[in-house]
């Protein structure tokens, strides 16, 4: 399996090497490492839905200035991903990761301290965190574990989506243990992340700081230059193996797109599903619940559909199947959300998972080489993600307009019509 690297276009030197034989000299350190860094990429933004409306009525929110408590960090999600790649290089995975953690523990807590701008303030902490995470989690699992590279993967995303799941199932119950203090049910997870960064740390302290990337390679040559500040010229453009930016690409752009589209009908849900499952008269707890199957049952698509897109030529079929399932999904929160609530939440977990599986797939599948697939990860998560931002924000918006959640499901299944027009083109057979 092909992963994206933000570590590409870099050869590492001898003690680079010698410090990645001693992490893998120590498999469980590195696996307990990965698998609490990855709980922890989901988690800070799950805990926040189920305890929206306390939020808002704490600070006297609108449903519009409410949508940006997610939106934030979601639109800091796609301008992380800017900086991650370079911060890599510059440092060297382990120490950028033990920083990233370091700080999403920070965000959480500046999140609940009495100040709306800390609110929005600590939200950009979080996603800027949880981004370095995205970015430079897929490239350690290639480096390090590269005959492992699927199961590993399976691993850290099945981390990831049991760390979500928990969380939105924690929220509710650990806000009423705390004496209904929605911040100590926020804060709580601050642990969490300073529990990863401990783990993280003995890494670093192997790899004794090393970034073990003196040597830069430059895009399409076996040329090199040395020294930590050199890059490669068509690599720092974000070029393919051919030298053609990935930018100027049309395939680049559909697979971009269908990455940004899921993402933003996964957010609005993220933002916005226990509440709308609460403003038509089910309690915060079960809505929590509800929501955490949502999470979990997602996990079903995740490991499948990307098993079945590797094995097609074209994964047309595939686009079809997970956009109708979340376009059903959210029919079905249109017409009987409380009545078939299960239902809907676990159609769309299905097609949710399935849908962000294929889309990092067909990252992999579109691209003709790892560095190239490195810059179509780049693009595809920078403009997603700044893409996914519009959802909680627009649908909290439209819902403070119309009174009702009706238009705004409305306007989410236009999206999936678009994502669906887009995908085909994007699920071709064709190479960047």
């Amino acid at each position: 399996m092909l992963l994206p690297d933000a570590e590409a276009d870099v050869r590492p030197s001898p003690q680079g090497i010698a410090a990645r034989r001693a992490l893998l000299a120590h498999p469980v350190v590195l696996l307990v490492g990965i698998v609490l860094a990855s709980v922890n990429m989901r988690a800070a933004l799950a805990s926040v839905s189920p305890l929206v409306s306390d939020i808002s009525e704490s600070f006297g929110l609108s449903s519009t200035a409410s949508s940006l408590v997610t939106s934030v960090p979601v639109l800091f999600l796609g301008l992380g991903a800017l900086v991650a790649p370079w911060l890599a290089r510059r440092f060297g995975t382990e120490p950028v990761l033990l920083f990233a953690l370091l700080l999403l523990a920070v965000g959480i807590l500046v999140r609940v301290a009495p100040s709306t701008v800390a609110l929005y303030g600590g939200g950009v902490l979080v996603g800027t965190a949880i981004a370095l995470l995205n970015v430079l989690m897929p490239g350690l699992i290639k480096r390090d574990f590269p005959d492992k590279a699927a199961s590993m993967t399976s691993v850290y995303t099945g981390a990831m989506i049991a760390g979500a799941t928990v969380v939105a199932a924690s929220s509710v119950p650990l806000e009423k243990a705390f004496g209904d203090s929605w911040e100590a049910s926020l804060a709580v997870w601050s642990l969490l992340a300073v529990l990863a960064a401990v783990a993280w740390l003995p890494q670093v302290l192997i790899a004794r700081g090393r970034t073990g990337h003196e040597v830069r390679v430059t895009s399409g040559a076996a040329s090199h230059s040395t020294g930590r500040g050199a890059t490669g010229g068509s690599a720092a453009l974000g070029s393919s193996s051919d030298g053609k930016s990935v930018w100027r690409s049309a395939l680049a752009w559909q697979v971009t797109f269908f990455m940004g589209l899921q993402s933003l009908w996964s957010y609005v849900l993220i933002a916005w599903m226990p509440t709308i499952f609460t403003d038509h008269g089910m309690s915060r707890s079960t809505a929590g619940v509800i929501f955490a199957f949502n999470n979990l049952i997602q996990v079903a698509g995740a490991f499948a559909v990307p098993l079945l897109a590797g094995r097609m030529r074209s994964q047309r079929p595939l686009i079809v199947l997970v956009t109708s399932l979340v376009a059903a999904g959210y029919v079905g929160l249109m017409v009987a959300p409380v009545s078939g609530a299960w239902l809907w939440a676990g159609v769309l977990g299905i097609g949710q998972g399935g849908a962000v599986g294929l889309a990092l797939t067909l990252i992999v599948l579109r691209a003709g080489d790892a560095r190239t697939a490195a810059r179509l990860s780049g693009m595809a998560q920078t403009v997603g993600y700044l893409l996914a931002a519009i959802g909680p924000l627009a649908a909290g918006a439209v819902h403070q307009a119309t009174g009702g959640w009706t238009v705004p499901i409305a306007l989410v299944l236009g999206v999936c019509a678009a994502a669906l027009a887009v995908g085909l083109f994007a699920a071709r057979d064709r190479t960047v």
